[in-house]
């Protein structure tokens, strides 16, 4: 199956956008992504190997958390998982930073 790398982890597949994987589950599909890249794994899984919080991990169209099954959900050859990791960032406060305000008396 074809694993779509999003551009931030790219650095660790030799900037690779797509690698092919073979795996009969999503999970052996990270699997053997993580064996082929190893400096992966601190991208995707936790200490204790379960996928990181913010990594989005996509089966075809569906996201894989919705799956029944979801990582031990079924994949064949012809399938294309993608991640995409949540983006977060700012102040949260608009214009914090922004300006400077001049004062002149």
């Amino acid at each position: 199956m074809k694993i779509n790398i999003p551009t931030p982890l790219r650095a660790f597949t030799d900037k690779q956008a797509t690698v092919e994987v073979n795996g009969a589950t999503v999970q052996a599909g990270l699997d053997a992504l993580v064996a082929a890249h190893p400096e992966l794994k601190n991208h995707l899984f936790t200490p204790d190997g379960k996928l990181r919080s913010f990594v989005n991990v996509y089966l075809n169209d569906d996201d894989v958390r919705y799956l029944p099954a979801a990582e031990a959900s079924a994949v064949s050859a012809d399938d294309e998982l993608t991640i995409i990791p949540s983006i977060a960032g700012g102040t949260g406060r608009p214009g914090v930073g922004a300006s400077r305000v001049l004062c002149c008396r």
